[in-house]
């Protein structure tokens, strides 16, 4: 059995110090009586020394089994090493300072656990164990220089054998190293292992991570608020999704099961309308579908109309929009249908919306709000019966509310007509039409610029004139054909003194090409028939249009559905026809064919002969008037009410046709489908369709 190692006396060679200086290395391994380990040296570290040699020599030797505390000898000054130990802490090559408390080198050797043959002469201090590859000091190797305090060369692989160097030391293990005071100018620790900490050694905190990979208990508890509020959060977003995808379902099936069951079923006498509800049984199926071009609304003192000559019209179309509730999407009514687009000719700043067409309250309101869409601020709608309902001659007029305020410019309401060859708001489908009105001739009126460098055209030529080449696509070859413009009016703002008040005005117009130079039209053959409230417009056109307009004066009490007024225009067609627009049917003014003759190299505009559609709608752009952004969200939603709109002709000339004889259209649009119908197609090659040749211009 071992007895407990203590350590021997330090001899009197190596007190170079006092008792209080001097740090006692722990003793020895323990030895047995069958295999004893030779005895090793004690190491002993000196402060402020210039001795290189911290070790005690190879003399000293333990002698008894007490543990001195105390010397028992006076040491010497200055003590004597032999020449053949190496320094503790240093190569055997130049001195170092005791101050360097680096770590032994891997160089030295020692058999703590093991009984190998030992060379006293090599000594290995007690805390100085051999680290593993996966200690912090697994860095070490014989051909890398120190990189931090605590790194040594490594000079010699170490001969243990590393299963008993892996022994874990403990704090209370017999053979740790002893004390020794040392005076108080050096007391730096109070314990050798507070020295140098190596990974290897047990500390207070390891169960915080576990080196040695055994699972340490902790404690758990779910109650807490947290893990409360997490497990109510994560039951909601289950059930939650439960719910969506299983239990509505479910309801879903059920409610319409029970609503299902809870229906009578039908009996064997229900035959025909009798299986329709009471309310309804008596009535025809088609009573509230239009069957002809004149509502059955319409009021019988309204089916005829005095015409500008004295004459009775008759009644040729009347919509009453008396029936709420109606919509205008495609294919819905016979007669209008409200379009999905953004009016690009105009820059306009809202998007037409079919949702933003109805009839409540007995006229047809349409809507202008400020709704974000289609990345414009607001929206409206543009009701059109382009390729439903056309009509050549006559007269056309509404009863309107316009929207908004008289005072308050900005909004741009309209009530306007154009030929059928040309969609409103279909580009490539007006491009070389619109607003060309032309007699049968071809001279350079139609060509490109009609042939100016002085900017006065912008247009791109007449598409379809009356000479283009046989065989070339042409509705009717012959004539020339476009797609004229005549407005019933563009509402607007005028102010009316030098105070600056301001009324409401229209602008009551058509729009001609090709041009007369400076866009003058010749006056002599127009008229105003009260100057107090209408004057001639003093805006005449620009290079895509010669505008000829006249604008009159409105009460203001006209708007927002307080009081209603008829807008209209009565027209005869031809190079000797006429326009004369009127307001509350009291005639504004009149312009006469001639107005438009032939005029130097240009020749003979036409009052229209084309089919010419219907257009109701509330815009808003800069390119008409100045907007009062401020006001005008004031306004809004705005509502321009119609409450009828009617058509009248001369007994014997009815013409409510697309396809009036000589100036068919309805076929050259099926042919041309890409042009009538793709908004976002803006010119005619565009659509993937050849502008036709001409004799004028090219060689047939």
């Amino acid at each position: 059995m071992s007895q407990k190692r203590v350590p021997p006396p330090l001899p009197p060679a190596r007190r170079s110090l006092s008792a209080a200086n001097t740090l006692n290395i722990p003793p020895p391994f323990p030895t047995s009586q069958h295999n004893r380990i030779p005895a090793l040296a004690s190491p002993r570290i000196t402060l402020n020394s210039s001795s290189e040699d911290l070790l005690q020599s190879e003399q000293a030797q333990y002698t008894g089994p007490i543990r001195n505390l105390t010397p028992t000898s006076t040491a010497p000054s200055s003590p004597i090493l032999p020449t053949n130990i190496r320094p503790f802490y240093a190569p055997s090559s130049p001195s170092y300072s005791s101050e360097n408390l680096l770590p032994p080198s891997k160089g030295f050797s020692s058999h703590r656990f093991q009984n190998h043959a030992v060379d006293s002469s090599a000594f290995v201090p007690d805390y100085f164990i051999h680290q593993d590859s996966r200690d912090s000091f697994d860095s070490f190797d014989n051909r890398s220089a120190p990189r931090d305090p605590f790194s040594t060369p490594l000079h010699s692989p170490l001969p243990w054998d590393m299963n008993d160097s892996l022994r874990p030391r403990t704090r209370d293990s017999d053979d740790d190293a002893s004390i020794y005071p040392m005076g108080e100018k050096f007391d730096i620790f109070t314990n050798v292992d507070d020295l140098i900490v190596y990974p290897r050694d047990i500390e207070a905190d390891d169960e915080l991570h576990a080196p040695d990979g055994k699972k340490i208990d902790r404690d758990f508890n779910f109650w807490t608020k947290r893990g409360v509020v997490n497990l109510g959060g994560l039951v909601l977003l289950v059930g939650g999704i439960l719910f969506l995808f299983i239990g509505y379902p479910v309801i879903f099936f059920v409610q319409n099961y029970v609503l299902e069951s809870d229906r009578p079923a039908p009996t064997a006498s229900c035959r025909g309308s009798e299986c329709l509800p009471p309310n309804i049984q008596n009535q025809p199926p088609l009573k509230n579908a239009r069957t002809g071009l004149i509502d059955p609304d319409t009021p019988k003192s309204a089916m005829t109309r005095t015409a500008s000559d004295g004459k009775q019209w008759n009644l040729v179309f009347s919509d009453e929009f008396n029936v709420d509730g109606r919509t205008f999407y495609p294919g819905e009514d016979p007669f209008w249908e409200a379009v999905d687009i953004w009016y690009g000719a105009t820059q306009d700043s809202e998007w037409y919306d079919p949702n933003q067409i109805t009839t409540k309250d007995g006229v047809l309101e349409i809507t202008f709000d400020a709704f974000p869409t289609h990345g414009l601020p607001y929206r409206s709608g543009m009701l059109q019966s382009w390729n439903k309902l056309c009509f050549t001659g006559g007269i056309i007029e509404a009863s309107v509310s316009l929207p908004g305020r008289g005072d308050v410019s900005g909004l741009w309401p309209g009530f306007w007509t154009m030929g059928n060859l040309g969609r409103p708001g279909y580009l490539a489908s007006t491009e070389g039409m619109w607003p060309y009105s032309y007699d049968d001739v071809c001279d350079a009126g139609i060509t490109a610029n009609q042939s100016s460098t002085d900017g006065i055209s912008g247009l791109p030529g007449m598409r379809l004139p009356a000479c283009t080449c046989k065989g070339a696509d042409h509705p009717t070859p012959g004539k020339s054909r476009s797609a004229p413009e005549i407005d019933v009016f563009e509402a607007s703002v005028s102010v009316i003194n030098q105070q600056g008040s301001k009324v409401g005005s229209v602008s009551q117009s058509a729009q001609f090409a090709p041009f007369d130079v400076w866009y003058q039209p010749d006056y002599e053959y127009m008229a105003v028939y009260n100057a107090s409230i209408t004057t001639m417009n003093e805006y005449r056109g620009g290079i895509f249009q010669q505008a000829i307009s006249g604008l009159t004066s409105l009460n203001n009490d006209w708007y927002d559905g307080k009081k209603y007024q008829t807008y209209g225009y009565e027209y005869e067609p031809g190079a000797d026809g006429y326009i004369e627009w009127d307001v509350g049917r009291q005639p504004t003014w009149r312009m006469e064919g001639p107005s438009v003759r032939p005029n130097g190299n240009i020749g003979q505009r036409v009052i229209p002969k084309e089919p010419m559609t219907v257009i109701l709608n509330v815009g808003m752009g800069t390119s008409f008037a100045f907007v009062e952004w401020l006001e005008i969200e004031k306004l809004l939603p705005a509502k321009m009410r119609v409450d009828w709109v009617r058509i009248y002709q001369p007994p014997g000339k009815e013409s409510v046709t697309c396809d009036p004889p000589g100036y068919e259209t309805t076929q050259y649009i099926k042919d041309h489908p890409i042009a009538f119908m793709n908004p976002n197609v803006t010119t005619w090659e565009d659509a993937n369709y050849t502008r036709p040749k001409n004799s004028f211009e090219n060689t047939c």
